[in-house]
């Protein structure tokens, strides 16, 4: 049997372009709900500015990331997309490019990640600086849970 639970979770970025690792989240969410089994795990940023992406963090690839977002996506005056900061546009062509979601795999209860992948929010949007972040886990019911349905 099946077993689907979800739950939100607020970030705060701030005032500056951000990449927020959400993977002691994510594992703090499934050692609640995932007893130890396997199944998935959908990550989803309901905003039209904001995106998630699986990369390293702490060595400079977070930085590198919003470098060349700045690159590719300049904050100038070309978007036609205009009210907020100057170049806010860019920041809704931002899901195009690092999409709002991920989906992972879950084995025996945790994230099965890379040795140095973490789940990142990436908001380059200075204009709106809290967030919530949906968490969705899809998987096998441990003989606990199909006890207690």
């Amino acid at each position: 049997m099946s077993t689907f639970r979800t739950h939100t979770i607020n970030v705060t970025t701030g005032s500056t372009e951000t990449v927020a690792d959400l993977t002691a989240d994510c594992e703090a969410y499934l050692r609640e709900v995932a007893g130890g089994g396997d199944g998935l795990l959908n990550i989803f940023v309901p905003h039209a500015t904001a995106g998630i992406a699986i990369l390293e963090t702490g060595a400079g690839s977070d930085t590198d990331l919003l470098l060349a977002l700045r690159d590719l996506l300049p904050a100038d005056d070309r978007w036609r997309h205009r009210h907020g900061s100057p170049g806010h546009g860019r920041d809704h062509v931002l899901p195009a490019l690092v999409p709002p979601h991920a989906t992972l795999p879950v084995i025996g209860g945790g994230l099965a990640l890379g040795t140095w992948q973490s789940v990142c929010l990436v908001d380059t949007n200075v204009d709106n600086p809290d967030r919530q972040v949906r968490l969705s886990f899809l998987g096998q019911a441990t003989p606990t849970d199909a006890a207690s349905a």
